[in-house]
């Protein structure tokens, strides 16, 4: 307990310093830069496209800072979490490729590589 509660002072004092204000408007923003993936690749219906759009949801979402970072980590992680419940059929070699892709945007990676060949411009 004592340790907790020596975590959650040094988060504290840590966070006072990173303007915390911002991070629920940033964690929204994210959000919607994640939707805004999701939305992209339901409609582009592009073949092996989906890591490309993890990669690039989390990148922009992360951009947005702190808060935004958080929300795509939170919202990759439930979604990944949430498909090993169900029987996806895609297995766990995928889903752990997904979330490489996840930490490739989230750390600002470059995202051609996960761009499919002839993908339209517009994604």
């Amino acid at each position: 307990m004592k340790l907790l509660l020596a975590g959650l002072v040094v988060f504290l004092v840590v966070e006072t310093h990173a303007q915390w204000y911002r991070f629920p408007v940033e964690a929204a923003q994210g959000s919607r830069d994640m939707w805004r993936a999701y939305s992209d690749m339901r409609e582009a219906n592009w073949k092996n496209s989906d890591k490309y759009f993890h990669a690039r949801g989390n990148q922009d979402a992360a951009a947005r800072g702190a808060g935004g970072r958080w929300a795509a980590e939170v919202i990759s992680n439930g979604r990944e979490w949430a498909q090993g419940l169900g029987d996806s059929g895609r297995g766990r070699e995928d889903s752990e490729a997904d979330q490489v892709a996840n930490h490739h945007g989230r750390d600002g990676g470059d995202l051609n590589i996960y761009r499919p060949k002839g993908l339209p411009e517009k994604y």
